[in-house]
């Protein structure tokens, strides 16, 4: 039976927590730079603006969000497909 999953490249982490806009897309877009098509982010943020900012910049930059959780009070984590 055929494999039909997307291989994934490498997962790569950011700690964004105590950040405020804009660094957390600043640190996305500086580790995007070096990651190949495939590979994964996450990052955790603290900063409710993420919510809106992260799925834009992914959106406008054509990178997929996986997935957004709240961790924790006031904890964000993005899934973010390299695209």
């Amino acid at each position: 039976m055929p494999d039909n999953t997307a291989p994934v490249g490498k997962i790569h982490s950011i700690d964004a927590k105590r950040l405020l806009c804009p660094m957390p897309v600043i640190k996305l877009q500086n580790l995007v730079k070096h990651c190949q098509p495939g590979d994964q982010i996450e990052i955790v943020c603290t900063d409710p603006g993420t919510q809106q900012d992260i799925p834009a910049w992914c959106r406008i930059h054509s990178h997929d969000i996986i997935a957004i959780q709240e961790t924790e009070a006031s904890h964000w984590l993005f899934k973010i497909a390299v695209g």
